[in-house]
C-alpha cells in the first residue's frame, strides 16, 4: 500500500484550520478514495462506506480549528472515519433488531391460535391509529408499502435520518401498546418468541 504524502501537509492543515476551501478540497480529494476503500473493507457496504467518508469530512471541516494540533492527518482521518462507521454499523445491528422483532410480530400473527382472534388485527390496527401523524404516515409506507427509507424520504420531504428515527419510534409505540392491550396467551407467545 502506497502512502499518500502531501507537500507540506502541515501548512495544508494550517490553510484549512483557517477556513481555506481550496485547502481542504486538496485534501478531500487526496484521501477520499483511500478512505472510502479502507471503510468499505469495514462496512461491506458501498452506500455506507460513501456516508461514512462525507460525514468524516463533514466533521473535519466543521471542527477544523482542531487541525492545528494534528500531527499525523491520515491517521487522525482513519480513526474519526472507523469511529464514524462503527457507530453506524451499531445504529444499523439496532434497526435490524427492531426489524426482526415487528417481523416476529407479523409472524406471530398469522399462527392459528391468534389467527382465530381477530383482536389481534384490530389491536395492531388500534396501535398505528394511535401514532402521530408522521409516524404514522411512516410506518404505513416502510410495511405496508415496503418502501426504503431513501424512498419514504423522498416521497415525504424529510431525510433518511428521520425516516429511520420515526420508524424506530413507531415500532417501540406499536411493540408496547399491543403488548400492554393484548391477552396474555398472546403476550407469552410474543415473549417466547423473542427471549
Amino acid at each position: 500500500m502506497s502512502e499518500l504524502v502531501l507537500p507540506c501537509e502541515k501548512e495544508l492543515l494550517l490553510q484549512v484550520a483557517r477556513g481555506d476551501e481550496h485547502a481542504f478540497s486538496l485534501l478531500f480529494n487526496t484521501y477520499h478514495h483511500h478512505l472510502g476503500t479502507h471503510i468499505f473493507r469495514i462496512t461491506d457496504s458501498l452506500e455506507l462506506a460513501e456516508e461514512v467518508v462525507q460525514d468524516a469530512f463533514l466533521k473535519i471541516w466543521l471542527n477544523r480549528e482542531t487541525l492545528t494540533s494534528v500531527n499525523n492527518f491520515k491517521a487522525y482521518l482513519f480513526v474519526v472515519s472507523k469511529n464514524h462507521a462503527l457507530n453506524c454499523l451499531r445504529k444499523l445491528a439496532k434497526e435490524r433488531i427492531v426489524q426482526k422483532s415487528i417481523e416476529n410480530i407479523e409472524l406471530i400473527s398469522n399462527t392459528p391460535e391468534v389467527i382465530e382472534n381477530n383482536d389481534y388485527y384490530n389491536l395492531l390496527d388500534e396501535a398505528i391509529d394511535h401514532l402521530p401523524p408522521q409516524q404514522q404516515k411512516v410506518y404505513l409506507l416502510s410495511r405496508h408499502d415496503r418502501l426504503k427509507y431513501d424512498e419514504i424520504a423522498s416521497k415525504m420531504g424529510i431525510s433518511r435520518e428521520t425516516v429511520k428515527k420515526y420508524l424506530q419510534v413507531a415500532t417501540h409505540s406499536i411493540t408496547n401498546f399491543v403488548q400492554a392491550n393484548h391477552n396474555a396467551a398472546v403476550i407469552i407467545l410474543v415473549a417466547g418468541i423473542f427471549f
